[in-house]
């Protein structure tokens, strides 16, 4: 069984480039804003933990390309980026902040998106397998010299960094403002992108959709649900001392389905109630678990929170959502335990909070949340006693990314470290057909041996050893 979980390691490389042009792109024809003009964003587009640039990078292979091909791989992407920045014209804007603190789209003469080129002297297979996210590739995604952490206003919505190695393939290293699309945004736009590359003419299907005033709070707010998720809570426990004391280390496994399901069985035996487990409810609390075993949080009568956001598309029927909307459509649900509960209860107590959480999403706390913001609206991440979940794997990531090149062998995060209390659960990769999971994040050097002990063991339930010393 200790061989369905297998720990994916990466190789510390020193990736040289050589920066040889930054290139604004606009918009490659009319677009539905004039200089002056403004969009709202909704309180779910400029919430905290949106207001960031999501670093994603693709690897594509020199398989696909020969050098007359090479040479073209900045033109189309150039011309391709620019032809779909006309119905995706927002990403040509900036950010800045109105009253209150609240953000809103602005449109000036010189504004775009930016385009980076580089060139590396490094081959591909210098560094290492392509199928596990590595800090050390960062030098691939573009940051200004004198860039300062998470700052948003006035930058370039959309950064996209083409680094040509010297074998021939390539990879594109994308910032985007997560104010303006979620992940399921980002894909709609990813793949618009890539489809207009690749038959060269402008491709949307669907259609993008704005429209962010669908999600104004009501007048007056109305906060029908605690929301745990934004509370602020001073941190009263090690996790987060022990996580930024030392330098926490990004680790990585690949679970397989079988795994998975065993997860899930496991998970169901002890369930009384008349509803099933989803792979995610198994797999998030096995993993909070594992993590919050292997930090041994002290003291145990301390609360801790696991959230993970939710797709709330399907939720809205009064009136639904419109297709080919992009923006931010994601709840934060907020699973509590105390650290007792957590390590020593069943894993069906613990799937059956985060089942909780995630079936509580509702257009009511949907509505509930964006009343939330206005009325209180959260200046800084809360990190106290927290786990945060984010799942890429159903966001077709590399079916979207083929821009004429063929799906990229690796699509994803690049480096957790610098948001330690963020546990990333990853496809596989363009050519697994299994359902397999990579689960990176992150902990403690001195604690990585107990996590992958842990996380290995399906039934990490304490009640025995529990009842034997009482």
């Amino acid at each position: 069984m200790a061989s369905w979980v297998e720990e994916l390691h990466f190789p510390h490389v020193n990736i040289p480039i050589t920066i040889a042009h930054l290139l604004p792109v606009s918009p490659a024809g009319p677009i539905s804003a004039a200089p002056g003009d403004s969009l709202y964003l909704s309180n779910l587009d400029d919430i905290i933990g949106a207001r960031v640039f999501t670093p994603t990078i693709y690897f594509y292979r020199f398989d696909f390309l020969n050098n007359s091909t090479r040479k073209s791989v900045m033109k189309t992407l150039f011309d391709a980026l620019s032809h779909v920045l006309v119905p995706y014209y927002p990403l040509s804007g900036r950010l800045r902040e109105t009253k209150n603190g609240k953000l809103e789209v602005f449109f000036e003469q010189g504004q775009g998106a930016l385009m980076v080129e580089a060139y590396s002297e490094m081959a591909l297979d210098k560094l290492g397998e392509l199928t596990v996210p590595n800090p050390a590739w960062s030098p691939l995604i573009f940051r200004f010299p004198s860039e300062e952490p998470y700052k948003i206003l006035d930058m370039p919505l959309l950064i996209a960094q083409v680094t040509l190695f010297s074998c021939g393939g390539f990879s594109l290293g994308l910032r985007l403002c997560h104010c303006i699309c979620d992940g399921l945004g980002a894909m709609q736009f990813l793949r618009a992108w890539a489809a207009t590359a690749k038959s060269g003419t402008l491709v949307t299907n669907p259609d993008p959709c704005w429209n962010r005033k669908f999600f104004q709070p009501r007048n007056p707010p109305v906060v029908k649900y605690p929301h745990m998720e934004f509370m602020k809570i001073d941190e009263g426990s090690s996790l987060t001392r022990s996580l930024w004391q030392e330098k926490p280390v990004q680790k990585c496994y690949r679970i397989s389905r079988e795994f998975q399901a065993q997860l899930k069985s496991v998970a169901a035996q002890a369930n009384d109630q008349k509803f099933s487990y989803t792979t995610f409810d198994a797999m998030a609390a096995h993993v909070w678990r594992s993590w919050v075993k292997a930090l041994d949080v002290k003291p145990v009568n301390y609360k801790l929170r696991l959230t993970f956001s939710v797709n709330a598309r399907n939720k809205l029927e009064n009136p639904p959502l419109k297709d080919g909307f992009y923006g931010n459509v994601v709840c934060l649900a907020c699973a509590v335990s105390s650290v007792y509960e957590l390590i020593t209860r069943h894993l069906t107590e613990t799937a059956h909070l985060v089942h909780d959480a995630r079936i509580g999403v509702s257009e009511d706390y949907l509505r509930s949340t964006i009343d939330y913001v206005e009325v209180d609206r959260p200046t800084r991440l809360e990190f106290g006693g927290k786990l945060t979940i984010t799942q890429w794997t159903r966001l077709s990531i590399y079916e979207c990314a083929d821009f004429g090149w063929g799906r990229p062998i690796y699509a994803g995060p690049i480096d957790l470290t610098p948001t330690p209390q963020v546990c990333v659960f990853l496809p596989e990769g363009e050519a697994d057909p299994g359902d397999r999971m990579v689960v990176c994040i992150c902990l403690p050097e001195s604690a990585t041996d107990k996590f992958k002990e842990f996380l290995s063991s399906v039934d990490q339930s304490r009640d025995e050893d529990v009842d034997r010393n009482n």
